[in-house]
């Protein structure tokens, strides 16, 4: 069940929704595409109200998960599909097909069946085919879900460059965080039907708005502290803040914690910590670390360069962002 969602969407905008299994992701997509109703409030596409016309009167296209190509039908013939039902001239079923297929690198798969191409080839067909349309915003539901690895990111990168090549609005819905950062403008966090936080990818990082941000796009130390007299202290560690007096959280993420190579760089917090765990990630490795008051920290440093099992951290006070505490959603 959504609940008070209120989204603007520019003109020519990449916007994820974001969010976890059951979280309303795919109920907002149906709603904006007609295939479901809200009880209340409205839905507009500059001056023309959305709400209340059928889905096949709303300049709105929807990408699936499945892609729900045609089997007996050939590249060419899925993708002119909705053309040949709206009645278009043959001469400009043709052109606006052709041009379709161009603009996805299809053309030369044009006489193919669906299953003569690959999964990746598939989910161009199935852009083709809502683009073809000329629809004002495109929605995608977690199109690139069925795909493996390494064509996943191949796709992120050619989408997000399809999407500023044709100009207009894409609404992508997916529960990948990575993703959602490669490929967005802004993200829309949704959690338990409502909104957590909308911003750009850097903020939502960097600044996120609750502790629930904080943890679902990437990792974070969610620090307790005691705020009094613009001194926060945290078991052991204590750092300046603004904060007003009282109990306040921070977030800290793992690459802003840094192992001291010596004296402690100039207002930066210091501990010292025992290394509980590693896990290695190609270039970084991810590290638990247990300060000698019992706090966890987790890190990421270079490979290699937390070897030892003792080690001295530090980080910058200026790198530990207040966030509002999540209360539990039903």
């Amino acid at each position: 069940m959504l609940r008070d969602v209120s989204l603007e969407i520019a003109e020519g905008e990449f916007l994820t929704i974001l969010g976890e299994s059951g979280s309303g992701k795919t109920t907002l997509l149906r709603i904006i595409a007609g295939f479901e109703s809200a009880t209340s409030g409205e839905l507009w596409m500059g001056r023309e109200r959305l709400d209340q016309q059928p889905p096949y009167r709303r300049r709105v296209n929807t990408v699936f998960q499945h892609y729900a190509l045609f089997p007996h039908l050939t590249v060419e013939q899925n993708v002119a599909y909705g053309l040949r039902v709206a009645k278009r001239p043959e001469t400009e079923i043709k052109e606006r097909v052709s041009a379709a297929l161009e603009k996805v690198q299809m053309s030369a798969h044009a006489p193919k069946k669906p299953s003569k191409i690959s999964g990746g080839q598939q989910q161009r067909v199935a852009l083709a085919r809502a683009l073809v349309n000329r629809p004002r915003l495109l929605l995608l539901d977690e199109p690139l879900s069925a795909l493996d690895a390494n064509l996943r990111r191949q796709m992120q990168v050619e989408l997000k460059s399809l999407q500023r090549e044709v100009g207009i609005a894409f609404v992508f819905v997916t529960h990948d965080q990575e993703e959602a950062m490669v490929m967005s403008d802004r993200i829309a966090l949704l959690r338990s039907g409502e909104l957590e936080q909308v911003a750009s990818p850097r903020e939502i990082y960097s600044r996120p708005a609750t502790a629930y941000a904080a943890q679902f796009i990437g990792h974070t130390n969610l620090l307790k502290a005691e705020v009094q007299g613009g001194v926060a202290r945290c078991g052991t560690l204590s750092w300046p803040t603004q904060l007003p007096d009282g109990q306040a959280l921070f977030s800290l993420r793992p690459e802003n914690i840094r192992v001291s190579t010596g004296a402690t760089s100039d207002g930066a917090v210091r501990l010292d910590a025992r290394v509980t765990q590693h896990a290695f990630h190609g270039a970084t490795e991810l590290i638990r670390a247990q300060s000698t008051d019992g706090q966890i920290l987790v890190v990421r440093t270079s490979a290699g360069a937390a070897a030892q099992d003792q080690l001295a951290l530090e980080f910058s006070p200026l790198d530990a962002t207040p966030v509002r505490e999540s209360p539990e959603r039903n």
